[in-house]
């Protein structure tokens, strides 16, 4: 499996990323398949540089907040309006509510229905759903709303299988450690710093500190740090989780390409 960071950007767009979108690449004997987890504000755009999206497989969304979904309505347009003629749909695995929350972004009149773009499937915690030669579990996660982390088993790069669990928006909670266990990569999360004024409220994010622990309780052999806020330092983040997590870790970046 390749992981390939569309977008990194903590809650909302900055300069140099767009927000949460991650994809995931594998090849069968017949051709490579894609699952684009999560595609948030401005994620559509970059998306391009690394894919054709009429060659999506599925879109795999963690929760409803914007940042982690707005720009399904934007693909929408794509496969919906493209000169060669509209796509075929692409699997929509998300939460509940998820065709109600796109047409509140997009508007509902019919020049921007999303409904005939995507196969929807409510995600149910804990079970599999199957895309190509990738396994993908969602797994309920502490945050505001209905949220989940992905927990995804396909070929390795090295031949047999390998894990790729990616946190979505969570704090900590039990179920991480169930998501990450014995992860070859962890794609975390790590939104708040320890001590900073945002911290002083539990059940949203991760700090570098916490997904540095749920990697080193649950044997996760790498972490990559993602969806941190322009406004913080990313080494501190990184100090933080290497303080608690003895294993190899990355920040995330747009462009950066994990192979698992």
């Amino acid at each position: 499996m390749r992981l390939t960071v569309v977008g990194c950007a903590g809650s909302f767009p900055n300069a140099t990323s767009a927000a949460s979108s991650y994809l995931l690449e594998a090849e069968d004997a017949e051709r490579t398949w894609r699952v684009v987890l999560d595609l948030g504000n401005g994620a559509s755009g970059p998306l391009h540089r690394f894919c054709d999206p009429r060659e999506i497989d599925a879109l795999a969304i963690s929760h409803l907040h914007s940042d982690h979904v707005a720009d399904v309505v934007v693909l929408n347009v794509f496969l919906r309006y493209h000169p060669e003629g509209t796509c075929e749909p692409i699997r929509l695995l998300a939460p509940e509510g998820t065709p109600e929350r796109l047409a509140q972004i997009a508007g509902s009149d019919p020049a921007t229905d999303t409904s005939a773009q995507f196969d929807f499937t409510a995600w149910a915690d804990r079970a599999a759903v199957t895309v190509g030669p990738f396994e993908i579990e969602p797994v309920r996660v502490n945050h505001p709303i209905e949220a989940y982390g992905v927990r995804v088993t396909g070929p390795s790069e090295g031949g047999g299988r390998a894990v790729l669990s990616y946190t979505g928006d969570t704090d900590d909670c039990p179920a991480l450690d169930d998501l990450a266990r014995d992860a070859d990569l962890l794609l975390s999360e790590a939104a708040f710093l320890e001590g900073g004024p945002s911290d002083e409220v539990r059940g949203v994010h991760l700090t570098g500190l916490r997904a540095g622990q749920v990697a080193a309780r649950a044997g996760a052999k790498r972490l990559v740090l993602t969806h941190l806020a322009m406004w913080n330092d990313p080494e501190r983040s990184l100090a933080e989780a290497r303080s608690a997590y003895a294993g190899p870790i990355d920040v995330a970046a747009s462009g950066s390409v994990f192979t698992i």
